[in-house]
């Protein structure tokens, strides 16, 4: 198997380690300043035996390498600074997207996009139109991430390992987002159960403010450790991903985070669990924020 990343700054160098040293894939790492994916490429190919595995990395700046992949993760963007929300990198990163979502088609027309890249939920919605793939090729990890933040918040007020708790977060990439507690289980029991109603709220907060907590600390940078590990996620699994609505929900034409079952092709299967009235108005308003983004982006590509 062979795996695209492009954008070889710290999340796209991440996964790419991710990825190899878990023995994935092979990886080809692009970016467009000279040297920069070449030597992060070759410092990862050198920690090859000492990682235990010997899966093949390479940089460059240009696309032909990727001929032939599998997947390709775009990673490649300006980051947030703080107090800057994901939606202020719109005009930036949607330039940027469209122009790798035209070089990774022409060379890989066959590959799975997942995109990491902000806004998220808009940038993935861009690559789909650029590329005119089918939806279940066309993904957004970021579910997965806002799942493990949750997972993480809860496992660190009880005290327990994040392994041990299951949680969902829908919706899309931002303040939308909507964490459900009333699916979430530590052990196989609920957390209603094990955290007063006041406490998980401040959790429920947190998970959306997540990205921007750890934006704040940095100062200069955003994550990407958590991202990264998003992207390696095996087939098989049932996971939240942000993908192509039609329908679903009562959600049309808009990428949003919903749970789906994953293959090799891509997305396999959308999966729809029950939802209360106001836990499916939420995610509907959380769609709504995404078009009202799309929107957005479509007035600003007009008037280009």
């Amino acid at each position: 198997m062979k795996v695209t990343v492009v954008g070889a700054g710290n999340v796209g160098a991440t996964c790419a380690q991710r990825i190899a040293e878990s023995d994935v894939a092979d990886v080809y790492l692009v970016d467009v300043v000279e040297g920069v994916a070449a030597g992060k490429a070759l410092d990862l190919a050198e920690a090859a035996p000492l990682a235990g595995h010997s899966r093949s990395i390479t940089g460059g700046t240009e696309y032909e390498p990727a001929e032939g992949s599998d997947v390709v993760v775009i990673t490649a963007g300006v980051a947030r600074k703080p107090g800057m929300s994901r939606d202020d990198l719109l005009q930036t990163n949607g330039k940027i997207v469209t122009s790798i979502t035209e070089e990774v088609t022409r060379v890989a027309p066959d590959a799975i996009i997942i995109m990491v890249t902000n806004p998220l939920d808009v940038t993935a919605h861009i690559a789909r139109q650029v590329s005119g793939l089918p939806r279940e090729r066309v993904i957004g990890m970021a579910g997965a991430l806002d799942t493990a933040r949750f997972r993480c918040f809860i496992a660190e007020e009880l005290g327990c390992s994040g392994v041990d708790v299951q949680a969902m977060v829908l919706g899309g990439h931002g303040d939308s987002m909507v964490p459900l507690p009333r699916h979430s289980t530590v052990g196989g029991v609920p957390i209603s159960e094990l955290i007063e109603p006041a406490r998980l709220e401040e959790i429920v907060q947190r998970t959306r403010d997540g990205g921007a907590e750890i934006v704040g600390l940095l100062k200069t940078g955003s994550a990407f450790y958590a991202p990264a590990s998003g992207v390696k996620q095996d087939e098989h699994r049932l996971l939240p991903v942000c993908v192509w609505l039609e329908g679903e929900y009562g959600i049309d034409d808009t990428f949003v985070g919903v749970p789906v079952k994953l293959a090799a092709g891509g997305v396999e299967e959308i999966i729809e669990i029950a939802l209360t009235d106001e836990e499916l108005a939420a995610l509907q308003a959380s769609a709504a924020h995404v078009r009202e983004t799309v929107a957005k982006w479509e007035e600003l590509k007009a008037a280009q």
